[in-house]
């Protein structure tokens, strides 16, 4: 018998979309993720959907169209609340998308005083006085004030909130979460009293994040990063509506490979980890100028050795081939460059992928025609690994740029790895 969808979710990139169904996944919930808005004779038979957009840094008004088309085909499969999943690092710009799409979403969904918390307190993003925190760092102290795309210069959510939104900011604090479910949900309820349309939510602890998917059992809408998803599988199990929930993810033995577009520090210090297989660096201003092709790198590659690929720019260099070919035309051509040499990989028979990167992994599954994916175990927090079905399966693992341990990669593709292997570490 078909199940009837139970949460319908909107990420808005695709490695922020694994990491939420790894949390839904984990805390009991069948879970699907498609790669962007199905079409319309799709059907869904797990309790959570994930459509994962690419959406965190196009035009505003364009990821409120998207967004929106997601909503309506996930109302169209039953869902019964919503949640919008963006960065746990808040990735946007004064002119971002975050407060522009969660404000289309609650105004379609006739709702108001919905939860804002980014907080992922197990990788150090944690919310305090309204303010995000990495680590002991404030958000625009912590690095991600150098983002490529989206620098983030300022920590206080109210505030970078109330520059693209129209409406006014509530905050519940950290006293009143400690307090459990029932204050909070009397403070949303003061919230909405108050006509604020968004409410940041402190966070600093798993068990805040419980107490607050506890309090939204009511809710339409819930936005914020995979961390605020661990309380809400228990409200569908509280009314009976899931029980055990098997996966169907299934591991590969083919080549494998590993793609990091990333310049993050985490990253970067992964790449120096590995040594499971040959390292080959990227010189983007040869992506750039097209001196270097993903045909003429395919030549050069063993892919039976298991390589990493990378950019070899920081962000320094990367900031400096911004200013001198364009921010559009850098993004764009490094992602087309891995776009096309994961294609490239796949049909030369890899099966088993790794890639770092949030816009790197968008432009390798949009490359490949993936739609969607069963998710297996978790690789490291917040990165599940994935596997697709089809004529062409492959078992992938999507890692936003800052997370994951020092030996990521090679404990991605362990992973990914059925028992017969045809890679170099069987």
């Amino acid at each position: 018998m078909t199940q009837k969808l139970l949460l319908g979710c909107i990420a808005d990139d695709f490695t922020g979309a694994s990491d939420l169904a790894n949390t839904l996944a984990r805390e009991g919930m069948r879970t699907t993720q498609y790669i962007e808005v199905p079409d319309a004779n799709t059907e869904c038979d797990s309790e959570a959907a994930i459509i994962a957009l690419k959406s965190r840094s196009i035009d505003p008004q364009l990821a409120v169209e998207q967004s929106l088309a997601a909503l309506r085909w996930l109302q169209q499969q039953g869902a019964r609340q919503f949640l919008f999943k963006y960065c746990s690092t808040f990735d946007s710009t004064p002119d971002g998308n975050i407060g522009p799409v969660a404000e289309a979403l609650l105004k379609e969904l006739q709702t108001t005083a919905v939860v804002v918390c980014p907080a992922f307190p197990t990788t150090g993003r944690t919310v305090y006085q309204g303010h995000l925190f990495v680590f002991d760092k404030l958000l625009n102290e912590s690095g991600l004030e150098n983002h490529p795309l989206n620098p983030m210069t300022d920590a206080d959510l109210r505030r970078w909130l109330g520059k693209q939104t129209t409406g006014t900011i509530g905050h519940v604090d950290q006293a009143t979460v400690s307090a459990g479910d029932d204050a909070i949900r009397v403070a949303l309820q003061r919230a909405a009293q108050d006509d604020h349309n968004l409410v940041i939510v402190d966070a600093t602890a798993d068990d805040d994040l419980r107490s607050i998917g506890a309090a939204c059992d009511q809710a339409k809408l819930i936005t914020g990063g995979s961390g605020i998803a661990l309380g809400l599988p228990d409200n569908f199990r509280k009314q009976g509506l899931i029980g055990d929930s098997k996966s169907d993810f299934q591991r590969q033995s083919g080549h494998a490979a590993v793609l990091a577009g990333s310049c993050s520090t985490a990253t970067r210090g992964q790449i120096e980890h590995y040594h499971r297989g040959p390292k080959v660096p990227l010189q983007v201003e040869s992506i750039v100028d097209g001196s270097l092709t993903p045909e003429l790198l395919m030549q050069e590659l063993d892919i039976a050795s298991e390589p990493l690929i990378y950019s070899s720019a920081n962000p320094e260099q990367v900031e400096k081939l911004q200013s001198t070919y364009g921010v559009e035309k850098v993004a764009g051509a490094i992602e087309n460059f891995f776009g096309e040499l994961a294609v490239s990989l796949v049909d030369q028979g890899v099966q088993r992928l790794v890639v770092a990167g949030g816009e790197t992994s968008g432009a390798v599954i949009s490359a490949l025609k993936l739609r969607s994916f069963d998710i297996g175990p978790e690789i490291d927090p917040g990165v599940p690994a994935l596997s697709t079905r089809g004529e062409r399966p492959i078992s992938v693992a999507l890692k936003s740029g800052n997370f994951g341990g020092e030996s990521f990669f090679s404990d991605a593709i362990d992973a990914l790895t059925s028992s017969h292997s045809t890679g170099a570490d069987q």
